[in-house]
């Protein structure tokens, strides 16, 4: 993932911590996308905050802001030129390459006529199953600094950065070996208070603050630190005794320096950690909600529970530097080095910047909630929607406390007692139920999500204590209190009024949520056998195959699955006084998929593959579906394409539609919303099942399409759209490990399977559950599973390999038995590794 020229334009690159807002690293190393103040902002800029160099050489100095070319001349709206506020006026560096390995990012800036290669290495921490390190609201810079002259020179580096508040104070801070400036507000935080605090750090001895910029109209603060800072001399401290904000609306910054001395072919780093303290938030709705006190309902964010202040956030990421950056690596490294194709990994970790954007909230209880992607200015979509972030599967793995945690909420506070689900959480939480229809797919993707975190996590205790809430919600399909009367009839097959992610209702069975209760009933199924409900059991097993049985005779028409609706029906939604549904003018039901091949048809299919359900289609009528949506839904150019939605790939480029009509089919006038988009979560699953299904070129052709969309001279490859920016829907690309590697799991068993799709011999991943995390690598004789973190009980494992000789658990042979490549050993718990040799 490395980035040059035109392919540096649209990175915005987000560093921050779960919850804690980010801002954005440009891909030519511009700091802005300020979103560091309880809501999103896109393209901000927090006043003149930069990085700049200066070498002292024997010819001068020579100065330069730590930035590459800006991409265009654009000028704004007004027509009064570039952003000034991005420092492009000044000297900066000709050349810059960006390399993006998410979670951390390295930009390489040289010029002819600067006597160092320079490079900037920017993160925050991301630590799976360390959800708090994770959450750290920061950004980490490394600045490394290589002298390529003949001479040894004094560099100076500068962090500057603007006091936003009001009533601002700066404030030069020595604690032991650590100097920084924090930037506060005299006033307390409170919800309608521009009240909060930034600090800047580093740990480099040889250090100076200038507290204050000179204060003065125009340009005079601007002015007078280049003026300070381009000088032989080194720059004075200055403070102020009083609050200012000039006549342009410009306030005070500060800038904290670093001097080092290099000699020739030397290299030396300078750190600095940016860390920020914005507590009360209130952004959790499209409305503000006044308290009977005139107040507005707010809450603390969780980084301000674990530190007081951006001070005390500073000094903590400081002192533990290189424990936080060292597990960032080796995460990072084990992401990255995965033997999987390029624009899979690319896909993989890209995505998941979304977790360090502003459509992540962690609440005061360290609770986890999220948007459904972040507009420009505020939230998309709220309430953490069901059907959305039933595709993301990044959460589950890396940080699965935060992800049962929200199944608890869930069903505590948006599920009523007959079972129906409000697929938005309204926050705070306890202040109501929910306002939402329930959704097919939300209530039963709620389901297979509580398989999911049982089988993640081993928690026996946790699903007994949420068994009930899990058959509610099953048994609500079948519910008279269930206006909508999915299944009303009681025979395993959806025949009523169907809220779904496409934001309005099916009338008639489909494939798409027809699949997703088959696999909700699977689950719940094995589920009620572990726990011993046989009554439960037998009633979902029934309603499973008669269901799987159904869809077999009625739900395929020899090419792909289908949507049964008499469209001309009219009677269909009158049952439900849908009237807003009917054509009048054609005589035709509106928003429907009929015919139509649904990119979704076989969603329930890959949530079961992901979780080991079976199959809960025609194994035969999968495969034959899945050839035909990459002819029909699949399209190599839009050029010729009609699209009068969204527009999310123009011109050449390709990708899978959300529904698409082969010749001879009828294709509704008015069909089911978003028809003719192309959206990355949707492709992502689609991919996840053409590679469970061993159809790898197909998948990788659908990835590689969206990727190639997602370049970084057209689009941020960091911030895959659809409402709104850092939309979740995108981490359904993290599910690709698990398609690639055949990665089963079920910890309550203790057993754990991988059957790598791919470079069978020669196989590495990364995989991830509740109690630890690491890599799973396979050789021609040998599968080794290797923790990083934490440990894993197991009794059973299968690493693809048969006629098994040997097995090593932490170094030490164990006895076992062996059937088919399935290895039995006594109950174990693994730290360190378990090998396999045959």
């Amino acid at each position: 993932m490395i980035y040059k020229g035109t392919y540096t334009n649209e990175i915005s690159f987000p560093l921050g911590g779960l919850g804690s807002g980010c801002i954005g690293l440009s891909g030519n190393g511009v700091l802005n996308g300020f979103e560091i103040f309880n809501k999103p902002n896109k393209g901000s800029y927090n006043g003149y905050t930069h990085f700049a160099i200066k070498a002292k050489t024997k010819n001068g100095i020579i100065t330069k802001v730590l930035n590459g070319d800006r991409a265009t001349d654009f000028s704004p709206p007004q027509g009064c030129g570039a952003d000034a506020v991005s420092m492009c006026g000044f000297p900066h560096f000709k050349n810059h390459v960006f390399k993006g390995e998410f979670p951390v990012a390295t930009i390489e800036f040289s010029d002819d006529n600067f006597p160092a290669d320079v490079s900037l290495t920017a993160f925050n921490p991301f630590i799976p199953l360390d959800e708090d390190n994770s959450s750290i609201p920061g950004a980490f810079f490394e600045i490394a600094i290589k002298n390529t002259s003949d001479a040894e020179i004094e560099f100076q580096t500068a962090f500057t950065s603007q006091n936003p508040y009001d009533d601002a104070i700066n404030e030069s801070v020595s604690i032991g070996d650590f100097r920084a400036l924090t930037l506060k507000s005299a006033k307390e935080p409170a919800p309608d208070v521009n009240a909060g605090d930034i600090t800047i750090i580093t740990d480099q001895e040889d250090s100076l603050v200038q507290t204050y910029w000179y204060r003065g109209g125009w340009k005079d603060s601007l002015v007078t630190f280049w003026n300070n800072f381009n000088n032989e001399k080194d720059v004075c401290d200055r403070k102020y005794d009083d609050f200012y904000v000039n006549s342009e609306g410009k306030r005070d910054h500060g800038t904290l320096y670093a001097k080092k001395i290099i000699a020739p072919g030397e290299t030396k780093t300078v750190r600095y950690v940016y860390t920020w303290n914005n507590p009360v938030n209130r952004n959790f709705y499209h409305f503000d909600k006044t308290n009977e006190d005139g107040s507005k309902t707010s809450f603390k964010n969780y980084y301000a529970v674990l530190w007081e202040n951006s001070l005390k956030s500073a000094v903590y990421s400081m002192q533990n530097w290189e424990m936080l950056k060292n597990k960032t690596v080796e995460f990072k490294n084990a992401l990255h080095s995965q033997t999987l194709d390029s624009s899979v990994i690319d896909a993989i970790s890209s995505t998941l910047s979304v977790l360090k954007s502003p459509t992540v909230l962690r609440f005061e209880d360290g609770s986890f909630h999220g948007w459904e992607g972040s507009y420009a200015k505020k939230g998309s979509c709220e309430g953490t929607c069901q059907h959305v972030y039933n595709y993301a599967y990044a959460l589950c793995f890396l940080f699965p406390n935060l992800e049962r945690g929200l199944r608890h909420n869930e069903f505590v506070y948006a599920t009523e007692e007959s079972g129906l689900s409000h697929f938005r959480m309204l926050l705070p939480l306890g202040i109501s139920k929910g306002y939402t229809r329930p959704c097919v797919d939300g209530t039963m993707g709620m389901v297979i999500k509580s398989y999911r975190e049982w089988k993640i996590s081993g928690d026996n205790n946790w699903l007994k204590e949420h068994w009930n809430y899990i058959k509610r919600a099953v048994d609500f399909a079948r519910s008279e209190e269930n206006y909508d009367k999915w299944d009303l009839d009681g025979d395993g097959i959806l025949e009523g009024r169907q809220h779904h992610t496409l934001d309005m209702e099916l009338f008639g069975p489909s494939s798409w949520l027809e699949g997703m209760y088959l696999a909700a009933l699977k689950a719940a199924c094995e589920m009620a056998e572990y726990l011993g409900d046989t009554a439960a059991q037998k009633t979902y097993e029934k309603l499973f195959e008669n269901g799987k049985k159904w869809t077999k005779e009625n739900l395929f028409n020899g090419k792909h699955f289908i949507q049964k609706i008499d469209l001309e029906d009219k009677s269909i939604i009158d049952r439900f006084n849908a009237e807003n549904y009917w054509n009048s003018e054609t005589g035709e039901i509106k928003y429907q998929i009929g015919e139509g091949s649904s990119i979704d048809q076989l969603l329930g299919q890959w949530h079961a593959d992901i979780l080991s359900l079976g199959d809960i289609f025609d194994k035969e009528q999968i495969d034959t579906a899945l050839d035909n949506m990459m002819k029909i839904n699949f399209i190599p150019s839009l050029r010729e394409f009609a699209n009068p939605w969204r527009v999310f790939g123009l011109n050449d480029e390709g990708g899978t539609l959300i529904c698409n009509y082969d010749k001879g089919s009828r294709k509704p006038l008015i069909p089911v919303p978003y028809c003719e988009e192309l959206m990355t979560g949707f492709e992502y699953s689609f991919a996840g099942e053409l590679i469970f299904r061993g159809k790898t070129e197909e998948g990788l052709k659908v990835v590689k399409a969206i990727r190639d969309r997602y370049d970084g001279a057209k689009r941020n490859p960091y911030n895959e759209i659809e409402c709104g920016n850092n939309y979740i829907r995108p981490l359904a690309s993290f599910a690709l490990i698990n398609a690639f590697s055949g990665f089963e799991f079920h910890l309550p068993k203790g057993y754990i399977k991988f059957a790598p799709k791919v470079n069978e011999n020669n196989f590495k991943c990364l995989w991830s559950l509740s109690t630890g995390w690491g890599e799973f690598a396979k050789e021609e004789n040998k599968a080794t599973f290797i923790l990083k973190e934490g440990s894993v009980k197991l009794s059973s494992f299968d690493g693809a390999l048969k006629n098994v000789q040997e097995v090593i658990i932490d170094g030490k042979n164990v006895t076992f038995t062996e059937t088919d490549g399935l290895v039995l050993f006594e109950n174990t718990e693994i730290k360190e590794s378990l090998i396999i040799k045959n």
